[in-house]
């Protein structure tokens, strides 16, 4: 991973931000944090997928000088929302990539899914400190990525909670030093429920996060345990680690974000409440750090931390997402693409929760890896595991 050293900005001179996913729970409580440092911040660009009134009232509020919706038919419906403001208007996928690519010190790359992919490259590409919360652009695109950061000179600062909490604790300059790094998972609502019982659970228990406030999607991926496959994926291309020495633990009370195990017998961990403006304000404000109005962590009363390892036969995601590592090339892709296609159908009512895992599990079956050396043929490779894992979704009579 490459890393710089900038000095945070005064008040005299801001640090202007671009923030892509601006009305999801991440760029929410990025904008939170501008809100309470406005001398320190300023916008350049905030975009969303199809949230129109959300995100035009966010550029209202926060001046920025554009704003994107990356659904082309809401566009007429953005204009209009910000007539008379200045603010400059745009919409479509090109449209969001453009505005990653504006003038800016700093961009928030919270777009979830997939779709995230491009505009990160975007931004990666013009060199800009980017905060990494979009965990499938290094999933799809891991390798391809990394060299684009060196080539470019860019700097990902990671912004997810557990490598958010690896990056404050991982000795840089001594990375011979690590034994194993340490991703903790609450385990997600159903911890203890057999796979019989998971069977049956609902959507709206599923979104139902134990500690986290998340979007629909991300929470799902919680409760299959894949989330926290793909950021062991994540974390092999942050931080350099193979995957056979990272590990993952049950930590349900989410106190513990992270830990790095050190070769002389030293386990480091950092600690906090479950709140993303944490692990946000640490790369905001990086190498320095800003005041939060996060809750401060009271361990007498929290009184007990508990570890258990996680349970491979019923959260099946987490043996798929290594092997999906180990193989490399399009197999990262593959799972990725096929577990967005199978979350949207649990979502949507058309299959159950167990079945998510089983059309990932297929999908890569029918597509062995190959190896990838550009983003069309990650593009490519997408696409066409997307179309084997809806294939299988209406076998399994969960068409649209």
């Amino acid at each position: 991973m490459s890393l710089a050293t900038p000095a945070l900005k005064t008040a005299s001179q801001p640090r202007r931000l671009t923030v892509l996913g601006s009305t999801g729970s991440i760029g929410c409580s990025t904008l939170d944090l501008v809100e309470r440092n406005r001398e320190v911040f300023e916008i350049e660009a905030l975009t969303a997928n199809r949230s129109v009134s959300s995100l035009a009232a966010q550029a209202k509020q926060f001046g920025a000088r554009l704003a994107v919706v990356a659904d082309e038919s809401c566009y007429q419906d953005l204009k209009e929302a910000l007539s008379g403001t200045g603010i400059e208007a745009a919409a479509g996928p090109a449209a969001v990539a453009e505005a990653a690519a504006r003038p800016a010190d700093w961009v928030m790359a919270a777009i979830v899914g997939a779709a995230g992919l491009a505009p990160t490259l975007s931004a990666v590409r013009q060199g800009r400190i980017v905060g990494l919360a979009n965990k499938e652009t290094l999933v799809c695109a891991g390798s391809l990525m990394t060299a684009e950061v060196a080539a470019c000179g860019a700097h990902l600062l990671p912004v997810d909670s557990e490598h958010n909490a690896i990056f404050q604790v991982l000795d840089l300059e001594q990375p011979e030093a690590v034994d194993r790094l340490i991703l903790t998972a609450s385990g997600g609502p159903f911890r203890k429920l057999s796979r019989e019982a998971m069977a049956t659970v609902t959507p709206q228990q599923a979104v139902a996060h134990p500690n986290w406030d998340m979007g629909a999607k991300i929470s799902v991926d919680s409760a299959t345990m894949m989330n926290k496959g793909l950021e062991l994926i994540e974390a092999h291309y942050l931080f350099g680690v193979p995957e056979d020495r990272i590990d993952i633990l049950v930590h349900p009370q989410s106190v513990i974000h992270s830990m790095v195990s050190y070769i002389d017998g030293s386990v480091l961990a950092q600690l906090g409440q479950p709140d993303m403006r944490t692990p946000i304000a640490y790369a905001l404000a990086w190498p320095e750090r800003m005041a939060t109005p996060v809750e401060r962590l009271d361990l007498g009363a929290i009184a007990r931390l508990d570890f258990e390892s996680p349970d491979d036969i019923r959260f099946p995601a987490l043996a798929l997402a290594r092997a999906a590592l180990r193989a490399g090339g399009t197999a990262p892709t593959t799972l990725n693409a096929a577990n967005e296609e199978a979350v949207a159908a649990f979502l949507a009512g058309r299959i159950g929760f167990t079945e998510i895992a089983e059309v990932v599990e297929q999908t890569l079956e029918a597509h062995p890896s190959v190896s990838l050396s550009s983003l069309d043929e990650v593009e490519a490779a997408d696409g066409i595991a997307r179309q084997t894992a809806q294939r299988l979704l209406e076998q399994r009579g969960g068409a649209a």
